[in-house]
């Protein structure tokens, strides 16, 4: 775990002396605790405070559904929204923290930004508050969406016969010089580190064997899904959620019926210290509740099953299109998974030989 939190505790270093000047100015406490046994409590706390401010690394216009319900449910709580990827969170928010000057109030963590997150989580008993038992996580955090990993393609470039329909059929030469576009990072190698019929070691010689191949890599999973929309490469790393949002506006790409695959669970926390405490913690409540899920679901953000289950596929169009592409799902259950990460992942980069930073 040590090895693989370089890189946070390197740009932790970097941000801290950055923020120096900013943070010799910080005068005062955090707002106190809310003293609050239930929702209608709570709401009354959090109106008194007048806004909530939420980062997260999704597209304000993803969210907005979801804002929208909230303000709606809740008048007189604006809620202030800002799009920023989980690495940054977590350097911002332990800057902030040691300078007793927190700025936001609810903040995302997923893969391996949870483990440094944890100890920056306030703590709540989110049971009070109505969050499902199935939604809390370690505590503090509350699951509120999944990411599932998946293998694209471009419609145009493949014909239904060529599309690649198992880990085994991305290995094929005729991806060689560039065709695969894959995220650098190797998060979409996580499902081996999770499937028992995988295995992490299996995975390590899989991402090797990829590499022969000189994928076209890409710093992020966003790229390598711009790079199959248009063509540029006909097969890559993706996320679902990006997949169906460009399909439904009538974009050449589709999932492909590569699997098992890993559905990422991405957790929101309210900040210790945070400038709202009330108004950080309804609105996370709210998130996870059948109403704020019913807001989520349709920009593909919403919970879904830990392991595949086709139960809503007809109600919810991330699990449908996993499941009309026979793609079956892992997620993580305990900490301990994401330990194992921390340690896999470096190890995959390597693998790929994308590690040179």
């Amino acid at each position: 775990m040590l090895i693989a939190m370089k890189r946070f505790r390197r740009r932790l270093c970097m941000a801290s002396v950055m923020a120096v000047a900013v943070v010799l100015t910080a005068c005062g406490g955090p707002p106190p605790v809310p003293d609050t046994k239930n929702l209608d409590e709570l709401y009354q706390a959090a109106k008194a405070e007048g806004e909530v401010v939420w980062f997260a690394p999704k597209p304000e216009a993803q969210m907005k559904p979801a804002i929208d319900a909230f303000e709606k449910k809740f008048p007189g709580i604006e809620v202030r929204y800002t799009n920023k990827k989980a690495p940054d969170l977590v350097t911002q928010l332990n800057v902030e923290q040691a300078a007793d000057r927190v700025t936001f109030d609810v903040s995302n963590a997923g893969g391996l930004t949870v483990l440094p997150s944890q100890s920056m989580a306030a703590k709540v008993d989110w049971a009070s508050y109505e969050v499902p038992s199935d939604q809390i996580f370690a505590d503090d955090f509350v699951y509120v969406w999944a990411v599932p990993k998946v293998w694209a393609y471009n419609t145009d470039a493949l014909a239904p016969n060529d599309v690649p329909a198992s880990w085994d059929d991305l290995l094929d030469p005729r991806w060689n010089g560039g065709k695969l576009s894959v995220e650098s990072r190797g998060s979409f190698m996580t499902v081996w580190a999770q499937d028992p019929t995988l295995g992490a070691d299996a995975g390590l010689d899989y991402a090797s064997r990829l590499a022969e191949l000189n994928p076209h890599y890409t710093e992020n999973t966003t790229q390598a899904h711009t790079l199959v929309v248009s063509g540029q490469t006909p097969v890559g790393t993706d996320l679902i959620n990006l997949v169906l949002a460009d399909e439904s506006k009538g974009a050449p790409v589709a999932v492909a019926p590569v699997g098992p695959t890993n559905a990422n669970k991405s957790y929101l926390f309210v900040a210790d210290g945070a400038p709202h405490p009330a108004a950080g913690r309804l609105l996370t409540a709210f998130l996870a509740s059948e109403e704020g899920q019913s807001a989520l679901v349709g920009t593909y953000n919403s919970v879904i099953p830990t392991n595949t289950d086709c139960t809503d596929a007809a109600t919810n169009r991330v699990i449908g299109a996993l499941c009309d592409a026979g793609v079956e799902w892992f997620s993580e259950t305990d900490i301990a998974q994401y330990e194992q990460f921390s340690d896999f992942f470096p190890e995959v980069e390597e693998a790929l030989g994308t590690n040179v930073n």
